[in-house]
């Protein structure tokens, strides 16, 4: 795969030119408030070396899942104020569309080293769409934008693995370069496909076991140790013949998470799954809650409308046990409810212990999502890990071995 970088299209000269910047600041917000702006600021060095450069940058991004028209809880408004606090020198401004005529005039009046950001692409219905001739109609529209010499940047990493117009066609349409961010995702998870270094230990949490199953199979045998945490654990429960409450389940992926359970040995993986749970009786960060064994959870006083929210202590302490010994590391997923104080303890042992690990050396990797979302809310700095993702789908199906369609349209 030959993928033409940052430096290159510096080398070639921007000062002057329209580049078109295909971001991720698809941000959590509370209200108008950005409540974790890691996004943000892991786009900031591409955004800056274009703008120092001399280019006229221009950025396209979402946020959430608005339904292919303008909805105001879903601007980038937020998003363009957080950027603008951060760096105040790019002088960034919101467009009033995406595409129509206040982008339009807004693109052509911008300045060298200046940036504007364009409005939430899938306020357009295009972006999203399953047909190819929507879908370029409104690249077209797009690269407009850039005049006769533009260029295209995709530092999206968590857009990647999507087939939509800013980040699949519109590379076809200008000359097409990846980002930083995107280099660098790619050369941490080749670190975790190819060569690992072993022992290898991949921690998976989140609440549906179907959202991590491709990466389970193709994980089998590749790594050494896969410990099981979230939601997704009950359904490994039931599949053992442990009856799980009212926790979440999902009765129809049984049998699949039986068949990885059967075969895990003979492929040279160990599955870890929680020795002990923190059952509820209700979900509530008010919730009454004790720990039980994990194949006993109905043992608890709540009987069988407990449900599960967190591992436990004891399940923590061996998490952590085998994440010290492991000399890479990645983890996908929280281990409980983190928003809630009484359900974090689960996921602040992992956390704590990558963290350990990579002071003392390991390769730990923390696959974006919630999983960045999560150490963030409970003090952990970037820093403290070895990598943060930035796209925690995108993550997943390359570890699954998937062909990302944002990565396949840059090469030329």
């Amino acid at each position: 795969m030959t993928l033409h970088t940052l430096n290159e299209l510096i080398d070639e000269g921007v000062r002057g030119r329209h580049v078109l910047i295909r971001c991720d600041l698809n941000v959590p917000l509370d209200g108008s408030v950005v409540t974790d702006d890691g996004r943000i600021r892991a786009s900031l060095p591409v955004i800056k070396a274009l703008a120092d450069a001399g280019a006229k940058v221009l950025i396209c991004a979402h946020l959430g899942r608005p339904k292919g028209t303008p909805d105001a809880k879903y601007s980038l408004a937020p998003a363009v104020a957080r950027l603008a606090e951060l760096a105040p020198e790019l002088k960034a401004t919101l467009a009033g569309d995406t595409t129509g005529p206040a982008a339009v005039a807004a693109s052509a009046a911008l300045a060298e080293g200046s940036v504007l950001v364009l409005e939430n692409v899938r306020f357009d219905a295009r972006e999203t769409s399953k047909d190819d001739n929507e879908r370029q109609s409104f690249a077209g529209e797009l690269a407009a934008l850039t005049g006769d010499h533009g260029a295209y940047v995709d530092d999206a990493f968590g857009a990647v693995h999507r087939k939509h117009a800013s980040v699949f066609d519109i590379a076809k349409l200008l000359p097409s370069y990846q980002g930083d961010l995107v280099r660098t995702e790619l050369s941490v998870l080749r670190k975790l496909t190819a060569d690992v270094a072993r022992p290898y230990v991949v921690v998976l949490g989140g609440s549906k076991v179907s959202d991590k199953l491709a990466v389970i199979e193709n994980l089998l045998g590749k790594a050494d140790t896969i410990m099981v945490g979230g939601g997704m654990l009950f359904t490994f429960l039931a599949a053992q013949g442990y009856k799980v409450g009212s926790s979440l389940l999902e009765v129809d992926q049984i049998p699949v998470v039986s068949d990885y359970l059967s075969r895990a040995a003979d492929a040279g993986t160990t599955f870890v799954l929680p020795s002990d749970v923190v059952v509820a009786s209700k979900f509530g960060a008010d919730a009454d809650h004790e720990v039980v064994p994990a194949n006993a959870i109905e043992s608890s006083s709540f009987g069988a409308n407990g449900l599960g929210l967190d591992i436990g202590p004891e399940s923590g302490a061996v998490f952590a046990q085998a994440i010290a010994g492991a000399k890479t590391v990645f983890w996908n997923g929280p281990m409980g409810v983190f928003e809630f104080a009484a359900f974090a303890e689960g996921t602040r042992a992992v956390a704590k212990a990558l963290a350990s690990n990579s002071a003392d050396g390991g390769f730990t990797v923390v696959g974006g999502g919630d999983s960045a979302a999560a150490v963030r809310t409970l003090g952990f700095a970037d820093s403290d890990f070895g990598h943060i993702s930035t796209g925690g789908g995108a993550s997943l199906e390359f570890l699954e071995g998937k062909v990302l369609p944002g990565l396949s349209a840059l090469e030329r």
